[in-house]
This record gives C-alpha cells, structure tokens and sequence, in this order.
C-alpha cells in the first residue's frame, strides 16, 4: 500500500493536477448557487454545477462506475430536522411554497463505485454545491481562489472528485481495485438548513449501502469525530403601543440573548469540545443581512433630533456612544486592532460613521463578516449597534433635555410606523445542552428582554410581543467516537498526507450534514474533514487556499484507499 501512497502525494503535489483542481473550481464557482425565491433559477444553476461534475466523474477509473440524479422526497417534511423554506416566501407568495412544489425535478448528485465485494458496507463522502448570498464570482491571486463558495462548500466538491480521480489513475497503473463499494453524495441546500442531505440520510435504499461517512466541510483539514448543534431562530418583535419604539425594543432582546448564549457557553464543559463552541450570532435585523448564519457586517440607524443640535447634544450622543463601545470591546474585543490575514489590514477600519442628517444623526455600524462558527474572530454589527442604541437610551432624557425635543431612535430607511419587525441569527451548542432546552432558553431570554424594555418604559407588558420560531435550520450536537476504526484510519491518512496536527481530537463547529447523517444513522460513525478556514466561510473576501486544497485532495484519496481497502484474490 505504502508505493500506492507515494504516487497518489505524487500526483497532489503536481503542477498538472493542481491546474486541473483550480479549473475545477472555478467553473463551479462562476455558477451562481444561492437561494432564490424562483426555484427554476435554483434548479437550473444546480443543473449546471451537476452537468460539470458528471462530465468529471466519467473520468473516474475505479472498476464499474455511474452517476445518478436522485430526486428529493418532498415527504422529508415530516421530519423533525426538516427546514421550511422561507427562501420561498415573497410579497406575492407570502406563504411560500409546498415542498412538492420546491422539490419538482431538483436532485442531489450521486456517485458510486463498486467494489469487488460486492454491494454494501460502502464508504460514502459527501459535500454541498449550495452557497450563501451575496453571490461573487471566482478570481485567482497568488495561490488563493476568491469567490463565493471557494470555501464553503464548492472546494470539497472538488476535493472530492480530483481525490477519487487521482485514485482511480493510480490503482489502475498498479492494477488494483477497491474492496468496499464508494459512494460520492454532492447535495443541495446545505445552506438552507440541509434538506438536500436529509432527503439521501431518510433513504432506505441508499442507506443500506453504506456503514461509514466523510462530510467535507471547511475544517482546516482537521478531522473531527463530532459536531457542535445549531438552531437558527426567527423573531417577530410587534410594538402594541406607540410609546414601544421597535429598535429600542430589538436592543434589549439581543442584550438578553447574548446574555443567555453566554450562560449556555458556560455551562458547556465537554471532553470533545474544549473550544466550546457556543457561537450567539444575529445574522439579519429587518433589511439588514443575508443569512441567519453569516455574521451582519453593516447596518445604519437614525437619531432623530426633533430639537436643537447644540455641541452639548453632540457631546452626550458622542459619549453614549463611546462607553456603549467601550462595553462592547471589552466582550468582543476589539477587531480594529486585529489585523486580517489576507488584506494585512484590520478585520474592521472603523467601528462606525456618524454621520450628521436632516433629521439629526446616521449611525453607520460596521463589522466584519463571515460564517457565525467565527463569530468571535470577526465583528458583529448588529450586536455592536444594539449596544450603541442601549447606551443612547439610557441617555435619552438627558438628550432630550440639553435639545429641547424629543429623541427617536430608529434603523435607518426603515418606517418607523410600522410596529413589526423580524430578527434572524443562530445559536450554538454542544452535547451538554438538548436541542428543546436551547430553543427555550433562547425563547425565554427574547421575551424577558422585551419584558424588561417595557418595565423601564414604565409600560403594561401586553404592549409588545414576541414570537421566535425555529422552521429554518435546527440541528442536535452529536459526540462520536474519537477512537472508531474510521477515526484510526483518518488519522493514519492525515498522518501519510503529513496534515496530521498532534492535538487532542475535538469536535467540529459547522456541518448541518454531519448532524443529519449522525443523528438518523447514530450507529454510524460521521467524520468532518475538510479545507478551507471558517473564518472567510460567508464571508465577504471567501477563499481557499490552493495548497489546502491540494493537501485535502491527497487526504480524501488516501483515506478511501484506507477505509475502502484493496481487494485481494
């Protein structure tokens, strides 16, 4: 086995097959795979991405190979871990649409190769084509693919089939075959809270042929054994009064559930997660945002001056302002001194502009983006602005008195007559803490911080409301074996790759694939391995590394040759 190993690092380290590996990807990064309300976009952007891969996959040398286009079940709805689809929603469908209308001829891409061994017992891998909005198309600089879904998941997809390539070339110069079947699952809707993967995971006749498998995620090729849970929740905050300002309101639910993400991170002392991955993030705020899981890097607010606008007014704003921030930093710290890694720059230029209006001032907040796993290595604008907005209520009467008017706090080219208002983000969680116990604690925390708005407002406490629901993405945390024979194994491919970091084994931050396999099939053992960093996963300069890719490439190859095995006569 060690001269097949040679030459499969051999050709991961050629010129030849990295040049094939970035072509790859940037194909598939030029197609625009987010969420769109118009399913037919999605389905024919997948289509695309599909028709690329098959067009690879035939290339494939592993003994009796075939592509298949396996429909999503719409019956997935039934189950538990089932996302709704929001992303359908729109002013003239608000409800959005049925799960037979959404899953009308949309596939996951499936792969297979037989093993001399015959059916069953195969090694399946698996990995998403779904990216997150905004869409930006791919570049290359210096080593470094750019473009939304290089990282995330777009570079495993490739990883994925340059290995099995790679593979296959090499096996058949030695004439050898595979003992156990393999099995290559490109899914959709990762993104959306995984439907795609749930559909092949409630698969009966799928899942009998498999007994072991890889998620590929961006885990800077690391390999983990378990996953960290998530719930994305969606709040409807409504004002029944009209002395209930809406943002003011929004500031203090986000100051109770940080607060309860931090007790929860406190309480999540686990063996697998040292790391304690307990990541409160709040993803979109009205207009503001894109994606309950990605880290909001700008949002605005309005305050309305009604009276004058004396220095000592600009004063007591600039002060609120700077102990609200300084309250903010000492929790968060304070990424305008933290230098990014790609840019050589800080992580944030400036924590915000405030700016002066007709109406009085425009703060401006800004963050750093990206996917909320990494919410503490970058910068969350809504959290940041809920502070400022904190300590400029706190201050209002006094403003009030030094301008002569009142003082109205409001997000900016929002109407602040509508008394509604809709907040996205997640929550993070590891094995210490059951799913119902989180989105509960999550739903108690959002309530008590209206309630205490309302105290302070010196309001009855029917004069707003809240209602948090969790239909998008909501997945258990999972701790598997760090010692199965498939754990072993991935370490001595990590180890022949020379990826191998002699740490101690811990669970992952992101893979609501991982999680879906895990929690249907928990006698199987999930492994989460992958390139790419979490840090730019969403975020707006994502990237991948072609040396990581390269490296991941060479892991996914020599760990199927491991787990599968060589058929002997």
């Amino acid at each position: 086995m060690k001269a097949i190993i040679d030459e499969i690092l051999k050709a991961t380290k050629s010129q030849e097959w990295r040049d094939k590996a970035t072509s790859l990807l940037v194909e598939i990064c030029k197609i625009d795979t987010t969420p769109a309300s118009d399913v037919t976009i999605m389905r024919d952007a997948e289509a695309k991405v599909f028709d690329i891969l098959e067009r690879e996959l035939a290339k494939v040398k592993l003994g009796k190979t075939r592509c298949e286009r396996r429909k999503i079940d719409p019956a997935i709805a039934k189950h538990p871990a089932y996302s709704q689809l929001h992303f359908t929603k729109t002013e003239d469908c608000p409800e959005g649409l049925s799960p037979e209308e959404v899953y009308a001829e949309r596939v996951n891409l499936l792969f297979f190769a037989d093993g001399k061994k015959g059916r069953g017992n195969g090694v399946a891998v698996n990995s998403h084509i779904d990216v997150v909005k905004p869409y930006f198309p791919p570049r290359v600089e210096d080593g470094i693919v750019f473009g939304r879904g290089s990282c995330d998941d777009k570079g495993s997809v490739v990883s994925t089939i340059v290995a099995l390539r790679i593979l296959g070339d090499v096996l058949s110069r030695f004439g050898k075959s595979l003992s156990r079947d393999v099995i290559g699952m490109f899914v959709v809707e990762e993104e959306t809270g995984g439907n795609g993967s749930l559909s092949l995971a409630l698969d009966k006749s799928l899942s009998d042929l498999y007994s072991s498998l890889l998620v590929l995620e961006c885990c800077g090729n690391d390999i983990h054994p378990a996953n960290r849970g998530a719930v994305w929740y969606q709040a409807r905050l409504e004002a029944h009064d009209r002395n209930a300002n809406m943002l003011e309101l929004a500031s203090f639910v986000y100051e109770q559930l940080e607060q309860e993400g931090r007790s929860i991170k406190s309480e999540s002392r686990h063996g697998l997660f040292p790391q304690r991955p307990v990541q409160t993030c709040h993803g979109i705020i009205g207009p503001y945002g894109e994606h309950p899981s990605r880290i909001c890097g700008e949002v605005a607010f309005d305050i309305v001056l009604t009276g004058s606008r004396s220095g000592r007014v600009r004063e007591l704003i600039d002060d609120a302002i700077a102990f609200a921030l300084a309250d903010y930093v000492a929790l968060y710290g304070d990424k305008t001194e933290v230098m990014d890694g790609t840019s050589g720059k800080p992580k944030v230029a400036r924590h915000f502009d405030l700016e002066e209006a007709p109406f009085g001032y425009i703060c401006r907040v800004h963050g750093s983006t990206g996917h909320m796993g990494s919410i503490m290595e970058n910068d969350g604008a809504i959290t940041k602005m809920a502070c400022f907005v904190r300590g400029l209520y706190r201050s209002k009467d006094k403003i009030a008195q030094a301008s002569g008017g009142q003082v109205i706090l409001r997000l900016h080219d929002v109407d602040e007559s509508i008394k509604t208002l809709n907040l996205e983000g997640g929550q993070g969680f590891v094995p210490t803490h059951e799913i119902d116990e989180v989105m509960e604690r999550i739903r108690g925390a959002a309530s008590a911080g209206v309630a205490h708005y309302l105290s302070m407002q010196g309001l009855p406490l029917d004069a707003a409301a809240i209602e948090v629901g969790y239909d998008k993405l909501h997945n258990d945390a999972f701790d598997g074996d760090p010692d199965s024979p498939q754990m072993r194994r991935a370490i001595q491919a990590a180890k022949d790759v020379g990826i191998w970091k002699d740490h101690p084994i811990m669970g992952w931050t992101v893979s609501c694939d991982a999680r879906l396999f895990a929690k249907i099939r928990p006698d199987m053992p999930v492994i989460t391995s992958g390139a790419g960093q979490l840090q730019y996963a969403h975020g707006d300069a994502e990237q991948l590394k072609l040396d990581d890719l390269m490296s991941s490439v060479a892991f996914v190859a020599v760990y199927l040759l491991r787990e599968a095995g060589l058929f002997e006569e």
